[in-house]
């Protein structure tokens, strides 16, 4: 079944949409918004419950005490929904760090929290998608 709804964009929002369909050779704005759609609720259905898969991204100055350690110790108690991890050196002072999670939404959500909690971590980002 489909249904119809209407929609009131903005007229930046419109030349932009415009000129990205032009170049792309998209002739059908439903199509657009169908698909724009259903990437807003694979990114947010997660945060509804379920499981979910994706990564969290992580920026933390690894000078403050304890945080490298800290950070270890969560991943370890966490092993059930971390698939793998990514370390990258960005200066003297921060580092990124990148956890590839997939499992229930409610301990990935635990799992970001307690790194959100940490002192040192300046930024804790998930991108996340729902699987079920």
């Amino acid at each position: 079944m489909v249904r119809k709804f209407g929609v009131y964009v903005p007229e930046d929002i419109m030349y932009d949409l415009e000129e990205c369909m032009r170049v792309l050779g998209v002739r059908n704005r439903s199509k657009v918004v169908q698909e724009a759609l259903r990437l807003f609720i694979m990114e947010h259905k997660w945060s509804l419950g379920g499981r979910a898969a994706g990564i969290i991204g992580v920026l933390y100055n690894h000078e403050v005490e304890h945080v490298d350690e800290a950070l270890t110790d969560i991943q370890h108690n966490y092993m059930d929904v971390i698939v793998s991890t990514l370390h990258v050196h960005l200066d003297k002072e921060r580092c990124m760090l990148i956890i590839a999670v997939r499992g229930p939404t409610d301990r990935i959500k635990s799992l970001l929290g307690e790194i959100k909690g940490l002192r040192g971590v300046m930024l804790a980002k998930p991108l996340l998608l729902a699987i079920d």
